[in-house]
């Protein structure tokens, strides 16, 4: 396999790795509870999903 003659300079190097960088996350509000939350996923506060309940918790008994 051909392999190349000269380094590559730092410059050269970072250019390329230009758009590796981090992004905001995109937050959306719940209608439920009004907390932020993944768009497209469950609310992790309520456990709901387009006005519907997912996940249903059992609480704990106290004794």
């Amino acid at each position: 396999m051909a392999q190349p003659k000269r380094r590559h300079s730092h410059a050269r190097s970072r250019k390329r790795r230009a758009h590796y960088h981090l992004f905001e996350k995109s937050l959306s509000v719940c209608p439920n509870c009004k907390e932020l939350k993944l768009p497209h996923r469950v609310c992790p506060n309520c456990f709901t999903y387009k006005g519907k309940v997912v996940i249903e918790i059992k609480e704990k008994e106290e004794k």
